[in-house]
């Protein structure tokens, strides 16, 4: 059974949205739950509009994202919930622009954006440390990202 946080149900869209459909619910590790739950919403996206409908997925993800994580920790009271997983696929959507449509660039992409969530380098790390509520929630996963883009990037240019 799903557990959500005291003081906000599991069926108010805030939870939806910000656990990304109860993928950070899942036991254990709901951050890469999160980012692998990304992937087909991703794929089906690039499949009918390509980089620029995955793109204006990803900014609408990011207000969405905001507003949601915002109403979940001002309800729960929690800084930076784990289940609060609705910034990984904002920012795994951000690497997944660089990723052509196949199955090892989108396993490619998804290793990249964990590596840079997970280790967090500056300014990703001061973004996690600095920055609250929903944008803080938000903004390092953004920021990591942006990391795994530039480096998607790079291999595709470095492989044609």
């Amino acid at each position: 059974m799903f557990h959500c946080r005291a003081g906000i149900s599991v069926l108010h869209p805030a939870t939806l949205a910000s656990t990304w459909f109860g993928a950070g619910l899942l036991p254990k590790a709901p951050g890469t739950w999160g980012s692998a739950a990304a992937l087909p919403f991703a794929w089906g996206l690039m499949a009918m509009g390509g980089p620029v409908l995955l793109l204006a997925a990803t900014v609408a993800c990011f207000a969405v994202g905001w507003w949601a994580s915002s109403v979940y920790v001002g309800r729960t009271g929690a800084e930076d919930p784990g289940e609060v997983v609705i910034d990984e696929v904002a920012g795994q959507w951000l690497v997944l622009l660089a990723a052509p449509l196949e199955p090892v660039s989108y396993l490619a992409a998804f290793a990249l954006f964990r590596l840079f969530d997970i280790k967090k380098p500056w300014p990703v790390s001061w973004a996690d440390r600095r920055v609250g509520g929903g944008l803080g929630i938000m903004l390092d996963d953004i920021l990591a990202g942006l990391y795994g883009l530039g480096l998607m990037a790079l291999l595709n240019h470095v492989r044609s």
